[in-house]
């Protein structure tokens, strides 16, 4: 699909610096430089400045907001040959919190940090994700993935003793039974499973209302991304499906997922819900979701922007999937 890295998180080339990951005196040297800049989290939220288009902020190594960190930071990779580190600063309390805000299917809350600019807060990366460019995209992506995997993975899954960090934030080792275990990530397929001019749309229990978006599914092990977009279509919707094609990929940080997307055609029309997987199924012609697109539809919202399956709705409706 030549369209296929403009999905958002899309890639930027960014240069990951992971020929010195294993190297601490080149990590540290690449720290050293007056010109290496952090990017900073709190709970998984980037600092950005939100006037649009926003912007990721880089910070000097040197300020003071730093010393909050709560771990060693993590070598995201290198700009203009500078390097970048990801520090996570989840320790700090913002004065009046609003926990009941926070951790929402798309949490509106922002955070602003007493030693940092009125202009700069902490945004979910989730609502702001097509306010950034492709290089802020993928630094905030990255960072907040695998904070997140650092986050749940302080024990080794072998011996239960805690592990450190090593590889520049990439590996954690563990020092009792030398077990190295590596950041996870959980690949999922997407579909856009067609029947003629019509595609299947889905929706999850406790989303908002009126939204739907294509079928997804986490690919089992042993099984080829054909089999799970075939499997994982039938057993929510009853559809089966014949002919399947990859069409372009999705790093998804919520939490952990390469969404794999993929087109499918149906070979039959019944729709059979699994209400335990999903809540409704139906098929939406081209001509319905023009008007879902515009903004028109009275029962069903647009997908949402930033979303691959936004993306693949999109270009099926310019018929560009090519």
């Amino acid at each position: 699909m030549k369209y296929a890295e403009q999905v958002t998180f899309g890639g930027s080339a960014l240069d990951r610096a992971g020929e010195i990951r294993n190297d601490a005196k080149a990590v540290e040297a690449a720290r050293s430089d007056s010109e290496a800049r952090a990017v900073l989290f709190w709970r998984g939220k980037p600092l950005i400045t939100p006037e649009r288009p926003a912007a990721l902020v880089r910070l000097a190594l040197d300020h003071p907001v730093l010393q909050q960190a709560v771990a060693d930071p993590i070598l995201l990779g290198r700009e203009d040959g500078a390097a970048l580190f990801a520090f996570d600063i989840s320790s700090w309390m913002p004065e009046g919190l609003d926990a009941t805000a926070l951790g929402g299917f798309l949490d509106p809350s922002e955070q602003h940090h007493p030693q940092l600019p009125d202009t700069m807060v902490f945004a979910e990366l989730r609502r702001i994700m097509t306010w950034l460019d492709a290089r802020d995209a993928e630094l905030a992506a990255t960072g907040k993935a695998i904070l997140g995997w650092h986050d749940i993975h302080r024990f080794c899954a072998r011996c239960g003793h805690e592990t450190n960090i090593t590889q520049a934030g990439w590996q954690r080792t563990c020092p009792a039974c030398q077990g190295a275990h590596f950041p996870r990530t959980d690949p999922v397929v997407i579909m856009l499973i067609t029947h003629g001019n019509s595609v299947l749309m889905g929706r999850s229990p406790g989303w908002p209302e009126g939204m739907y978006s294509l079928l997804a599914g986490f690919v089992e092990p042993g099984e080829t991304l054909e089999a799970a977009v075939r499997r994982e279509v039938f057993e929510e919707a009853g559809v089966q499906v014949g002919a399947v094609s990859y069409l372009a990929s999705q790093p998804w940080p919520f939490p952990a997922s390469l969404m794999f997307g993929c087109s499918g055609v149906a070979t039959s029309s019944d729709i059979t819900i699994d209400p335990v997987e999903i809540e409704d199924a139906l098929w939406i012609s081209r001509e319905e979701m023009l008007e879902i697109f515009a903004g028109h539809h009275a029962n069903i919202l647009p997908a949402r922007k930033g979303a691959i399956a936004h993306f693949l709705l999109e270009n099926w409706l310019a018929d560009r999937l090519d």
